[in-house]
Parts: C-alpha cells; structure tokens; sequence
C-alpha cells in the first residue's frame, strides 16, 4: 500500500508564503483564494511578534488540507464527492460535489475553500500544470497533495519550492523512508489531535 504524506519542520519555516504562491500558480487557484496558507503563531496582534525589542521571534505554522485517515470532511459529504484514494490522499470528485459546503463546516483546519464566482483565465498566461482540472462556481476546492505530480513520483510543488526544506514529502507505508524516519525518531505532533481525524501531515522539530 502507499500512504503519501507530507512532515513540516516549523523551526524552519521563514513565512515567506513561497510554498503558498506556488501551490497557487501549480493548481491554478483563483484569485481570492489559497489552498496552502502560513499563519502567525503564538504572536500579539500589535507588532506580529514575541519577546521585547530588539529580542523578538516570529513563528509560523504552514497549513492545508491534513489528508486525514479519518477525514470528517468525507463523513458529511452526502454526494459521495469528497473520498480517500489508493495512495492515501483526500480528493474532490468535481463532478459530484453540489457546493453544499458541509465538508467546509466539518473540516477543522479550515482547509477547505467555496468557489464563489467563475473562474477568469487569461488565456495568454501559463496558470501551472495543464493537467489539473478547472474548477467551476459553487464547488468546494482544496489541496490535492499535487495529484497530478504525486501520480507521477514527483513531490507537490510546495515541498519542491520551500527554499528553507521545511517540508518532507514520502510514503508513510514505506519504512525506508525520509518521512517514515522522521516520524519515528522525531518529537512529532500533529493538529487538533484530539478530534480523532489522524492526520497525515505532521509537524516536528
């Protein structure tokens, strides 16, 4: 079996919004919108930083879809839109999704977006991979973990992009590999363990 999965070292995380841009650009996301987000942690809202002047610290935490063993997005999707693949991924059938948005309610990262208007394509500009469908209004839209790349053994454009080497991309099936070691030997986490969702992004240090 293959369980893709991404690790993510915040430690080395500069939130440049790199792995946000170019997710973007690859999946030829709409204006308006981001699959792949930085937040600010741990920071006050006044200057966006911890500590006193001139000792501060900023730190980030890269977010999107978690591709959950136990997705609460697929449990509520009542069309059936929303499944789990043979590689362990959380996708979309855009055929099927009817834009109820109970999947967006039901996720709790918030990792899910609602296409609100019609897509708008210059037709002179290259928008990234001609292979990812276009999505049409009042459909859910999220990260596909790069299908159509991850298809094909290459990693999601985020990992390829972060110029720090925050993320790690592999197979979690595989015990040879770099995210299999990781989790083993890494002090690991995950979000919002607690809603019983399994995540298969995790965070370590």
């Amino acid at each position: 079996m293959t369980k893709l999965a991404i690790a993510i070292n915040p430690d080395r995380c500069i939130g440049c919004q790199t792995c946000a841009n170019a997710c973007k650009m690859q999946n030829n996301v709409p204006m308006g919108m981001l699959w792949n987000r930085v937040l600010t942690e741990g920071c006050d809202s006044v200057n966006g930083a911890e500590g006193t002047y001139p000792n501060l610290e900023r730190h980030f935490l890269p977010i999107a879809c978690q591709h959950c063993e136990n997705p609460a997005c697929q449990k509520v999707c009542p069309t059936g839109a929303t499944y789990k693949d043979e590689m362990g991924r959380v996708e979309i059938d855009y055929d099927k999704c009817i834009g109820c948005r109970m999947c967006m309610a039901a996720c709790p990262y918030n990792a899910r977006t609602f296409n609100w208007a019609e897509p708008v394509r210059d037709p002179g500009f290259n928008y990234g991979d001609a292979r990812v469908p276009e999505r049409g209004r009042g459909i859910m839209e999220k990260c596909t973990l790069c299908k159509e790349r991850t298809d094909d053994g290459d990693a999601p454009m985020c990992v390829m992009c972060c110029p720090t080497k925050a993320r790690v991309f592999g197979d979690l099936d595989d015990p040879n590999s770099e995210i299999s070691r990781l989790k083993r030997e890494k002090n690991v986490r995950i979000l919002l363990e607690d809603k019983g969702t399994r995540p298969q992004v995790f965070y370590f240090a």
